[in-house]
């Protein structure tokens, strides 16, 4: 539940509290009022925004730590002249608070000292192109950010430059071509060192589906630049216009050739994606339970150690950042808690159940070689197979699938990819629900061929079955329901 109200009626510590005067000045008017961890933020929006002082807010009624709903406080928006000689237009410029520290008292975040980050490092911004003639600033982008932020406080997944989001709905629920995010260095705020740690600022960005298909197949980096050269996409600012009913494929052709050429020759930095999937050890008996390590729908799966766990996030986490060597992370590496090593433990990995480390023992989980498996995704993790077939490992990387609906994980490997457990003499090979696949490069070319139809998934009906018994693997592509009611 959220308010709109100018920044000078917002409660003590907001943006713009003081006297509700709007004088706003921050630093001199009432400091006891004042969070220092929102101050620096402020501050940073008061050097773009002088003539703003107390800009529109969207305020969380009840606050997160006090058992609300929204992770952020407040989400400040400001009019944006932007910038004729860069033929940047008018925009609606939003700035979230509340992912970093703004209190350090603990109420949110632990304090874990000045030299890291604040609170998970970094506050979200958007900016929006204004339409003709409207006086005030849409509210609907402030939903869309907390909905970002509660994804990050309960996954503890951070952002990160290139990272995309598939949404898959109009950003603003509407007809829009505009569906998915893409992440971004805002182009005009700078990092702020607070009293609670360091705080960037990550800049939303509205993208078509086949924006994004470009971004997971190649990189978002790069993606984000092709959008930076056309203005009507987004400009050097990358403003977002929901209002944009061409891709920037459609506007320029040309470019998909520089995306094609980028897949060749860089591969793509997608590691990692969530998905529904499965998988079936078809070397052992059904009836055969004893020690079962295999994944199969409509059964309760042994949970994920907490080891296996860091080493799927770093690996998912890897997925979105650029990859120069194809290293699995060692699988008893010491790391403290969730994505971050200068992050306090005290946060849940939310991967790992409350209660996994006593369902089965790390130590007491061994590696088993498998003989025939059979795997299964629905049809949006199926359509990203090719790309990790010809994106991934044939640029001698790997990519891992995680259930979003249990702890299953398959992790496909390349034979140059270090420190996983699968081999060339057995390439199938399990450590409790986690799965690791080594294809060769001769097998992956014939699967490429095999699989051409997963590149035009509108032309097939479900399910749909691919088979190589000489490898003795299967490959299912089955229906949502079959992953969203495994008990049927």
């Amino acid at each position: 539940m959220e308010g709109v109200r100018p920044g000078g009626g917002a409660p003590a510590g907001g943006p713009g509290s003081g006297s509700g005067s709007g004088s706003g000045s921050g630093s001199g008017s009432f400091p006891s009022l004042f969070p220092p961890g929102l101050h620096g933020i402020y501050g940073e929006c008061r050097r773009l925004y002088p003539d703003q002082p107390n800009p529109l807010q969207v305020t969380a009624i009840l606050k997160y730590w006090l058992g609300g709903p929204d992770p952020l406080d407040y989400v400040s928006m400001y009019r944006n002249l932007g910038n004729p000689a860069l033929n940047v237009p008018e925009h609606w410029h939003y700035v979230s608070f509340g992912l970093s520290d703004l209190y350090g008292d603990n109420r949110v975040h632990e304090f874990t000292g000045t030299d890291g980050p604040s609170g998970f490092g970094f506050e979200l911004t958007f900016r929006l192109k204004r339409e003709t003639g409207e006086s005030a600033p849409p509210t609907w982008p402030a939903e869309l950010m907390q909905g970002l932020a509660r994804y990050v406080f309960q996954s503890e997944n951070t952002f990160c430059s290139g990272d995309h989001v598939s949404w898959h709905s109009p950003l603003d629920n509407s007809e829009s071509r505009i569906q998915h995010m893409l992440l971004t260095e805002d182009p005009q705020m700078q990092p702020v060192q607070t009293p609670f740690g360091v705080v960037t600022f990550l800049q939303i960005v509205g993208v078509c589906t086949e924006e994004l298909h470009a971004a997971q197949q190649w990189n978002g980096q790069g993606i984000l630049e092709l959008l930076r050269t056309v203005p009507v996409a987004g400009g050097p600012w990358l403003i977002t216009d929901m209002r944009r009913g061409e891709t920037i494929f459609e506007i320029d052709p040309h470019l998909q050739e520089r995306v094609d050429k980028g897949i060749e020759t860089d591969g793509s930095n997608l590691s990692g994606v969530s998905a529904k999937c499965a998988w079936d050890d078809l070397s052992r008996p059904p009836e055969d339970d004893e020690d079962s390590r295999s994944i199969c729908i409509g059964t309760q799966p042994r949970r994920l150690s907490g080891k296996d766990t860091e080493q799927i996030r770093e690996t998912l986490r890897r997925g979105l950042e650029i990859n120069s060597k194809p290293v699995l992370p060692p699988i008893n590496a010491q790391r403290q808690n969730g994505l971050n090593l200068d992050r306090a433990p005290s946060r849940k990995d939310s991967l790992e159940s409350e209660s996994s480390a006593a369902i089965i023992p790390h130590e007491l989980i061994r590696t088993r070689q498998l003989e025939s498996v059979h795997l299964k995704f629905n049809q949006e993790s199926g359509a990203l197979i090719p790309l990790c077939l010809r994106g991934r490992l044939l640029h001698g990387r790997h990519f891992t699938y995680k259930s979003i609906t249990g702890d299953t994980a398959i992790t496909f490997v390349s034979t140059g990819v270090e420190g996983a457990f699968a081999t060339e003499e057995h390439p199938y090979a399990a450590h409790g629900p986690w799965l690791q696949i080594l294809l060769t490069e001769e097998f992956v070319e014939r699967m490429l061929e095999d699989l051409e139809d997963l590149n035009s998934p509108e032309e097939f009906k479900l399910p749909k079955e691919y088979s190589w018994p000489e490898k003795k693997l299967k490959v299912s592509i089955l229906p949502d329901a079959v992953f969203d009611n495994p008990l049927h």
